[in-house]
């Protein structure tokens, strides 16, 4: 008898056991994402959300229509930036082109040396792009771990090692600029102009990006800093 009480007891416990932490774990499981929502939902400001409430989700705008109801909808007190988000066919898709009209964005570009190198070595890095001659690579070969990660290792496929760095430097300053799809997933995110420029340059500058893809871009969408995005048909 004895043995059997323990054996009930047991059981009892067991059952008390699941039927307390059931709910326990439901709640969790619920409440979690609701958290999250309502998070999510916070970080929208009434600006957002009156200006999101003016776009059709479901719609493929006209580029020239698409910029226009961009500028409008921009709501930032400064010259916003506009910026292209592109889905494209592979990860990796790169294009080397020249915009027809200035973006806006300062390029600092500079030439390998060996004060070059001891500015980065100390955690200076001072410019937007590194150009240098073939004969300077084994010295910038130590600084790759430092200079991969960021995207400003000289490359061979962009131009950036050439027998003459000088040339180089001025021709991507004066705007030329190579765009490279994320690693991991297949799209792009690219600076076109400000709001402040006419809609007329800013499509001229979007049409060159999307003509340089050549057959690559699947969709796109344009927004300015302080603003929603706009599907553009293509």
């Amino acid at each position: 008898m004895g043995a059997k009480k323990n054996v009930d007891t047991t059981a009892n416990t067991d059952t008390i056991k699941i039927v307390s932490e059931t709910p326990t774990e439901s709640v969790i499981a619920t409440d979690e994402p609701k958290k999250k929502v309502e998070k999510s939902r916070k970080v929208r400001g009434k600006k957002y959300v009156a200006t999101r409430s003016q776009v059709d989700k479901t719609k493929l705008y006209d580029m020239f229509a698409a910029i226009e109801l961009l500028k409008r909808l921009s709501y930032s007190k400064f010259d916003g930036t506009i910026t292209a988000d592109l889905v494209v066919r592979e990860e990796g898709t790169s294009a080397t082109l020249t915009f027809p009209h200035s973006t806006g964005k300062t390029v600092t570009v500079a030439i390998a040396s060996d004060e070059v190198l001891a500015e980065i070595e100390a955690g200076k890095i001072n410019f937007d792009i590194l150009v240098t001659a073939p004969q300077f690579i084994p010295k910038l070969a130590k600084f790759a771990r430092i200079l991969g990660p960021r995207g400003l290792m000289p490359n061979p496929k962009n131009g950036t090692i050439t027998p003459n760095p000088e040339a180089k430097k001025k021709e991507l300053e004066g705007g030329k600029i190579t765009v490279k799809a994320e690693k991991k997933q297949p799209v792009m995110h690219v600076t076109i102009g400000k709001v402040s420029m006419e809609t007329q340059q800013l499509q001229e500058n979007l049409t060159t990006l999307v003509d340089a893809l050549k057959g690559k871009v699947l969709k796109v969408a344009i927004s300015a800093t302080m603003s929603p995005g706009i599907k553009v048909k293509i």
